[in-house]
């Protein structure tokens, strides 16, 4: 097949903002986690190695301006899409909302779903009217502030739209409302957008990655994350410290074991939520979906990503290809998995 990979490097993401501000921002201060999304050179080779190597014609795009004209000339069989983008609830949608306007087949959720998934809010609104269970939350926008009722705390305070771990650091549980104000008026300026205060779960987290569609749904072996080995004093939680700063490819944090260590009762309940999880939200091919345990160790629905890292080297600490590993899928195989995946779903021709 001739197959577009289309992707937002940092790079691309730079220019995007540039674009969007000029390329003096009169000394506004960027996030240091502010292109957290781009993918690296080493990702983007990887992916059009492994479709090279099952005889695919592969075109790598990146996801900016031109993107639309470039596969309306290319008319590609299939997109493989990771693009990210930059701005608002619907810039991991772009490229999917361009395919279905151009007629073209691709690869993971449709534009709705991938909205839904970013925005953490809405994400919980829909677990909510499913009967999925899934921490309490609050969300605040800007100079709006609720009263919080006590009980209520520890909570963490995460950007209402963001992936990769951005606006989630190290100091982003609180204890007490008295620590409000300060830390949402630091992120409302930051990440211009509404911010999520959700009840802390004091339990074991899991990431779940999941591929499929229909009745032929795989749950790959479940990752935990043993936050016994953050460096001292770190909180629980997989923050933009634990995933790009203090984890290297020269001194990878040893925090993830897969195949998990559970019962299977535990490992069959994790299983039934997220598969119906994956359902309620209409994923389609693949996805990786975050849980954790409340004090009382009921499986929660943390949030969803549709659009997951997928890391090349084994030494670097990417969930979905360690789990497509646990499971005998090298990383050219996870791939072009993910492509026959695509393809049977479009009836398209995938040898």
């Amino acid at each position: 097949m001739k197959i577009a990979l289309t992707y937002s490097t940092k790079a691309g993401l730079e220019k995007e903002y540039d674009k969007h501000f000029g390329s003096d921002d009169s000394g506004m201060e960027i996030p240091s986690d502010f292109f957290a999304e781009g993918d690296n050179p080493q990702t983007i080779n990887a992916i059009t190695e492994s479709l090279n190597k099952n005889n695919h014609q592969v075109f790598g795009l990146e996801a900016d301006s031109s993107v639309e004209l470039s596969l309306s000339e290319m008319r590609p069989d299939l997109v493989f899409n990771i693009a990210e983008g930059l701005w608002g609830d619907l810039r991991e949608s772009y490229v999917p909302f361009i395919c279905e306007r151009l007629g073209i087949p691709y690869t993971g959720s449709d534009p709705l779903t991938l909205a839904i998934c970013l925005n953490k809010s809405f994400t919980k609104k829909m677990l909510y009217y499913h009967q999925i269970p899934t921490a309490d939350f609050i969300t605040i926008s800007n100079k709006v502030y609720q009263k919080i009722p006590p009980d209520f705390f520890p909570a963490i305070l995460k950007p209402v739209a963001e992936g990769s771990s951005k606006g989630i650091f190290n100091h982003s549980v609180i204890h007490s409302a008295n620590e409000m104000p300060e830390k949402l008026e630091k992120m409302f300026a930051a990440y211009n957008q509404d911010i999520l205060i959700e009840k802390f779960l004091t339990g074991r987290e899991f990431t779940v990655a999941i591929w499929g569609n229909d009745e032929d749904i795989e749950v790959l072996p479940i990752v935990e994350i043993n936050y016994s080995q953050l460096p001292q004093g770190a909180l629980p939680i997989y923050s933009y410290e634990a995933k790009w700063i203090w984890d290297t490819t020269e001194k990878p944090l040893e925090i993830f074991q897969c195949p998990a260590d559970i019962t299977p009762q535990l490992e069959n309940k994790i299983k039934e939520i997220t598969i119906n999880t994956y359902r309620a939200l209409k994923i389609k091919d693949w996805c990786r979906i975050d849980v954790r345990l409340d004090e009382n160790r009921t499986v929660n629905i943390i949030e969803l990503n549709p659009l997951p890292g997928i890391l090349p080297d084994p030494m670097e600490n990417s969930c979905f290809p360690k789990a497509a590993r646990a499971a005998g899928y090298n990383y050219d195989q996870m791939i072009n998995n993910i492509i026959q995946i695509a393809a049977k779903r479009y009836g398209l021709n995938h040898a």
